[in-house]
């Protein structure tokens, strides 16, 4: 009977264990992303602005979480990424914006590069299981090589 319940008591905790890894990196992932954004406003020049009242806090709060939001006043536009989990906001115009979304394409576009090159190793690392080209490619074969066709 004893040994059933600790192997009870194991994979339980197991189990626990499994959720609390996968909610961790979950979590971490998506801080990652958020602290990724912010830094890229403020390489493209946007100013962290605190709110200093009452009405500019819930003016922070009703702004969409993790998007950046565009706001005309006064003839002029603004364009806001609101961080209410550390009360600020990245401010900037449509220069700063401009930039950011420069330096988000060529982030973007670098991560498809990696994940591209990623496949691309992953890719040469199978073909061992093929066995090569087999009769008729390569240096002796019909394909490739010196006085072929």
């Amino acid at each position: 009977m004893e040994p059933i319940k600790m192997k009870q008591i194991r994979v339980s905790f197991n189990m626990i264990s499994v959720i609390a890894l996968l909610a961790l990196a979950v979590g971490c992932a998506t801080t990652s992303s958020t602290q990724n954004k912010e830094s890229m406003l403020v390489a493209s020049g946007f100013k962290v602005i605190t709110p200093k009242t009452a009405a500019q806090q819930q003016k922070l709060q009703q702004l969409p979480p993790g998007k950046v939001a565009m706001i005309n006043r006064k003839g002029r536009t603004y364009y806001i990424f609101p961080d209410a989990a550390h009360n600020q906001a990245y401010v900037g115009g449509p220069r700063e914006y401009q930039a950011y979304q420069q330096l988000r394409a060529a982030n973007n576009l670098a991560n498809e590069n990696l994940e591209t090159a990623e496949m691309y190793q992953d890719a040469e690392m199978q073909w061992g299981a093929w066995g090569g080209w087999g009769m008729g490619w390569g240096p002796m074969g019909m394909g490739l090589g010196p006085r072929r066709f």
